[in-house]
């Protein structure tokens, strides 16, 4: 088959660990396909190294842009693949068939924009598009829920097919950047990268994106309770929350929280950071904290589980379903709960060692050999399903 995938979002932390990580499952099973990958030109770095079968094909428009809705469906009609994949729930209204679609979330429906139009369009260009696909592929049981109840789409036509954590995070090897070399390599590359940053104290982590459903403003709060809690302890009277994640000046609800529970001087936002300087931190972190009030899938708290970190998030939606046993589990919906949960990894030793144990032997679980082995499936199903002229 000629399949055409979407990989512009390459880059992405989310998407592009899926985008990237798939083709190169696709590539280590030998996949037999002719692969027609739509990048970005300074983009092709990404898709070093993927065998001859696997070809680039230059586009430049954004899946944002209001034209992209026609130029891209041109372009899948020009080059007439026998199959296409949309890994995102952004498919262009003239999309010609038969393509599949892969459903991360859809918290841009849930959590995302007041009631009126916009929202209403956005829903049913969703619906539309995974209606019009051949098959959706869901990366959780929680999403693949969703998708049934929520857009209406029959449960036969959506497969769960889970993801994985990127290699990166579980070989330890030092960065391009790395200034040494032998056994101390990795090491000395963590304690160059948390100098660069200033940091020289003990600090929970949050990674991710920074929007109403990951819960921010609550993280806070309870850190603010942990931090009187533990004032009496000398190892932790210098503990400080670090938080990763983009857009923060969007939301003005979480650096309100910091100042309401007067602890400027505890609380770090670092923005974007390479994914390198990422697994620094997840690998430095004293735990790694959750609260995420909705998540399609979870990938941050398996990158911290695949860092021996020890991991705290909350009980909703696809969270349980991705960490099991692994974590210390918390109701995102109570401050006190989530203190409690950090407290109880920061304070028992014992604890902590069975979560990093577990942590590690959940990561095995989730294989991108075995993902790009189910998607395979999928695509030689809708394949079949799909021989007919484009539409």
């Amino acid at each position: 088959m000629r399949i055409l995938l979407d990989a512009r979002h390459a880059k992405d932390f989310g998407f592009g660990t899926y985008i990237r990580n798939l083709l190169r499952g696709m590539a280590k099973l030998q996949a037999p396909h002719q692969f027609l990958l739509a990048v970005h030109k300074a983009d092709e770095r990404e898709f070093d190294g993927l065998p001859p079968n696997f070809e680039l094909v230059y586009y430049e428009r954004n899946d944002e842009d209001p034209a992209d809705q026609i130029a891209f469906p041109m372009m899948v009609r020009r080059l007439k693949p026998d199959l296409a994949h949309i890994p995102l729930a952004r498919v262009p209204w003239m999309m010609p068939k038969p393509y599949v679609v892969t459903v991360h979330d859809l918290s841009s429906l849930m959590f995302e924009g007041a009631p009126g139009w916009r929202t209403e369009l956005r829903q049913l260009a969703i619906r539309r598009g995974l209606e019009r696909a051949e098959r959706v592929m869901a990366v959780s049981e929680s999403t693949r829920h969703d998708v049934v109840s929520l857009i209406g789409i029959r449960a036969d036509r959506v497969k769960r097919i889970y993801g994985a954590v990127d290699p990166r995070f579980t070989h330890h090897l030092p960065g391009p950047g790395a200034r040494s070399a032998g056994p101390a390599a990795w090491e000395n590359e963590r304690r160059r990268v948390l100098e660069r940053y200033q940091v020289s104290y003990p600090f929970l982590l949050y990674a991710g994106t920074i929007r109403p459903q990951k819960n921010i403003p609550r993280l806070v709060e309870a850190f603010s309770l942990l931090r009187g809690e533990l004032q009496d302890l000398p190892e932790w009277q210098e503990l400080r929350l670090i938080i990763i994640g983009d857009e923060i000046s969007r939301y003005p609800a979480v650096r309100q929280a910091v100042i309401q529970s007067r602890i400027e001087q505890y609380v770090r936002f670092l923005g974007f950071v390479p994914l390198d300087t990422l697994r620094m931190f997840y690998e430095a972190a004293s735990a790694f904290v959750f609260p995420s009030l909705y998540e399609g899938f979870g990938l941050p708290p398996l990158e911290a589980m695949a860092s021996g970190t020890p991991v705290v998030c909350s009980n909703s939606t696809s969270l349980p379903e991705v960490v099991g046993d692994a974590a210390v589990i918390v109701s995102p919906d109570n401050v006190f709960d989530i203190a409690r949960g950090m407290k109880e990894v920061l304070l028992d030793e014992s604890l902590r060692a069975e979560l990093v144990a577990r942590g590690e032997e959940r990561c095995r679980w989730f294989r991108w050999e075995d993902t790009a082995r189910e998607v395979l499936g999928v695509y030689e199903q809708a394949a079949g399903a799909g021989s007919h002229p484009p539409g």
